[in-house]
């Protein structure tokens, strides 16, 4: 903008100095003219004058008469007067001209072929000559009047003029350019703010404003650049605000999202997306759909809704990395204005943890169904064989009802437990805390089940300790407890060991439930804490299990905000270990805070 400001000054200036020196040259040439056209006329007036002054004397010999030598010095000249005969009877004044007495001879030629009065001039020696001619009283030509002067005096005044001019000229430029510069000043700020104001709205500052201190056409000019300042920033805003909660919903909605422009290209997946199918987004962004996904199900959909522009909707079940999970995909084309194609837009609903779920309501209903059938059955069939007789037979009947209070045991048992895991799993299941040792509990349980484990000639082993104090639930830490070592009695063979450690720490105290028994496959330790499963359902339905055990004490395990760990190895025996909190209460309430 300077470079702007300055070509503007610089032209106004040639401008005005072109039309100064324009000026100046006719200003000139008048003044020149004017003053030589009155040099003229008043020496053609004196010289009529002078004229008539000799002739009223007398004429030529009269000539003392007359004050010459003072017309001389009054007008400036040169006077010469010549008679009839060309004789000069009459010389005063420059004698600085050298030609004068030829001149004289020429001009005195020069009149008698024309006998009237003329100018002649002597440009090579700048001298001016002015010739009247004096008559007779008879009217007849009788001399000469001659006046000459040197062109000097009137190039003295020439210059007198031409200074007067640049002066005038020049203050006059001067005064041009200071308020040109004002001027422009004035008026190229403005515009200099406005254009700065525009490269920096260009570069996407739009807080950037000019000043409005004036109350012209450049104030309008710098109160529209604030306005459409204001209007961008305000657009912008709303634009990145709109698109910040845009991109916080993308990235933040559970479905995964994965977007496709009309050519093919993929542009946009969200946090979801890469946490399902475990990607880098490079491997995606800017390639095309066929060549980044790898699934054939999804590209084939993609290709379903480019060929027929509507909405598609399949469960798709899909292998990410070594793990097979279940997807409903949700294909839509994205159509603007005038039916402008801009691309598909996919949505990856991961329904596995659904699946799983409707899976496990499966197999809880068969796996009910299957344990109830078995007491139920056996509670039918010995009851119709005592109606058909056999109550008769006293050993028989004494045999059969055992039997069936055996069976009916176990089906309370079951019932039982299914309302324990009904009810943990409700929200408002809590605890009764209270300060619990673990040592005297665990104690506790190992006499409960000392007679279980002599049956089997297994060895019952604790090593507690009296400092291991935690809050909890005193009944259900002891059903916990009840079921691991219960179990650990019930898969180790005879003449086998169950050992229960208990060290207390700092803030938690670990319980350990070890066994020598069969063991657990690596295959099955995830699904052991799953309702009603089994890893040897033969052994377990005889052990009198319900195969909900292992489900309740997780259950309750977390319900202490206590995390339960399996290591096992087939034949060698598995351990459980328990982790609890000493101050239970305050540890919720840390968690709340966090």
């Amino acid at each position: 903008m300077t470079k702007f400001r300055s070509r503007l000054l610089f032209a106004l200036i040639t401008l005005i100095m072109v039309v100064l020196i324009a000026v100046g040259v006719l200003l000139g040439q008048v003044f020149k003219s004017y003053h030589l056209n009155t040099f003229n006329s008043r020496i053609d007036i004196e010289g009529e004058w002078l004229v008539s002054e000799i002739e009223e004397a007398g004429g030529l010999e009269n000539l003392r008469d007359i004050p010459l030598e003072e017309r001389s010095n009054l007008l400036e000249v040169r006077i010469s007067i010549l008679n009839a005969s060309g004789e000069i009877v009459f010389d005063e004044g420059d004698s600085q001209i050298s030609t004068h007495q030829k001149d004289i001879e020429e001009i005195f030629a020069s009149w008698k072929r024309t006998e009237d009065s003329f100018e002649l001039n002597r440009d090579d020696l700048d001298v001016r000559y002015y010739v009247k001619a004096i008559k007779s009283p008879d009217g007849t030509s009788e001399g000469l009047l001659v006046f000459s002067t040197s062109v000097d005096m009137l190039k003295a005044a020439y210059r007198q003029i031409w200074q007067v001019l640049a002066i005038s000229l020049g203050l006059s430029l001067i005064v041009i350019i200071y308020l040109a510069s004002k001027i422009t000043a004035q008026y190229t700020k403005p515009i200099e703010s406005a254009t700065n104001v525009a490269i920096e709205l260009a570069k996407g500052n739009y807080r950037a404003r000019t000043f409005e201190d004036r109350i012209d056409e450049t104030s309008m000019l710098s109160t529209s650049i604030n306005i459409l300042a204001r209007n961008l920033q305000e657009m912008v805003s709303a634009q990145e605000m709109q698109q910040d909660r845009i991109m916080t919903l993308i990235e933040n909605m559970g479905s995964g999202l994965l977007l496709i422009d009309p050519k093919g290209y993929i542009v946009l997946i969200n946090k979801a997306f890469k946490e399902q199918f475990h990607i880098n987004p490079t491997e995606l962004l800017r390639k095309r759909y066929h060549e980044a996904i790898t699934h054939i199900d999804i590209i084939k959909l993609v290709e379903e809704v480019f060929m027929t522009e509507q909405k598609v909707r399949k469960p798709l079940l899909l292998q990410v990395n070594i793990e097979m999970r279940h997807f409903e995909v949700y294909g839509a084309p994205i159509i603007g204005m005038g039916d402008e194609w801009k691309g598909i837009l996919l949505v990856f609903h991961d329904i596995t943890e659904m699946k799983k779920l409707e899976q496990m309501r499966k197999d809880f209903v068969d796996n009910v169904s299957h344990e109830l059938k078995t007491p139920i059955t056996s509670i039918k069939g010995f009851s119709e064989t005592l109606l058909d007789g056999a109550m008769n037979d006293k050993e028989v009947l004494q045999s059969f009802l055992h039997i069936i209070l055996k069976e009916s045991d176990r089906l309370q048992s079951l019932i039982q437990d299914l309302l324990d895991l009904s009810k943990m799993e409700k929200q408002d299941f809590q605890l009764s805390c209270e300060k619990v040792n673990l040592n005297e509990l665990i104690r506790d349980v190992v006499m409960m089940l000392q007679s279980k484990a002599d049956k089997k000639a297994i060895q019952l082993l604790l090593d507690g300790d009296e400092e291991a104090v935690i809050e909890g639930d005193l009944y259900r830490l002891k059903q916990v407890f009840i079921n691991l070592i219960s179990n650990g009695i019930s898969y180790t063979p005879e003449n086998g060991t169950v050992e229960v450690m208990i060290k207390p720490m700092d803030e938690i105290v670990n319980v350990t439930v070890k066994d020598t028994g069969v063991g657990i496959s690596s295959s099955e330790i995830p699904r052991i804490f799953e309702r009603f499963y089994r890893v040897d359902r033969a052994r377990s339905r005889n052990s009198g299990g319900t195969g909900l055990g292992l489900a309740i004490v997780k259950h309750l395990v977390e319900a202490h905000h206590g995390k339960i760990e399996v290591m096992s190895e087939e034949g060698k025996g598995t351990t459980f270990t328990i982790t609890l909190h000493r101050e239970l209460i305050q540890f919720i309430n840390k968690e709340r805070m966090n």
